[in-house]
């Protein structure tokens, strides 16, 4: 790769900064679960459409997404936050990408400052009209803090690869010891 980012394909790098997004959303008493709290689903949800408006913006068109990891709900959200989504692109491979996403939640008649209620990576995979997979750009982290999320993402991308191996392995042992699952 060059050091403007370009893959050998000729597809050129982009920067972290060129498909960041943010998605606001002031949460109602429709998004509610039985103890009056928004739903983690429905905060699932804006995590995946704000996941998803990242990967596609940053490998130019449609793109799926094929894991979710690490949702973490770290406070409650309420009926009458303002709800903001933050997503970037941590990490690229070939066709696939990871989206970190942070959530954070401020009262809508406040001006205090916003409070981080979850957090969670998502792997895109970019996609042809086929539906089959299709090169994405290499993201260009930008600032250390970039670069710190493209670090982790790698670990995590090895910690995904080696548990699929492990499990497949494991499944395999089990079948040819006559056990069905």
């Amino acid at each position: 790769m060059t050091d403007q980012g370009d893959m050998p394909d000729g597809i050129p790098g982009k920067p972290t900064s060129a498909s960041r997004t943010t998605l606001s959303h002031i949460m109602t008493s429709h998004d509610t679960n039985l103890l009056g709290t928004v739903h983690g689903g429905v905060i699932m949800k804006l995590v995946d459409d704000a996941a998803g408006a990242v990967a596609g913006r940053h490998s130019g068109g449609p793109a799926v997404t094929a894991s979710m990891d690490e949702m973490a709900f770290l406070e409650p959200v309420r009926v009458g936050d303002l709800l903001h989504v933050k997503a970037q692109v941590n990490w690229t491979g070939r066709s696939s990408m990871e989206v970190g996403v942070r959530v954070m939640a401020e009262r809508w008649n406040e001006s205090t400052p916003a409070t981080q209620v979850g957090s969670a990576y998502l792997v895109f995979a970019a996609v042809d009209a086929e539906g089959r997979p299709r090169p994405v750009p290499q993201v260009i982290p930008e600032t250390e803090q970039d670069k710190r999320r493209n670090q982790e993402a790698q670990i995590r991308r090895t910690h995904r690869l080696a548990r699929r191996q492990a499990i497949k392995e494991l499944r395999e042992r089990r079948a040819a010891e006559g056990y069905e699952d």
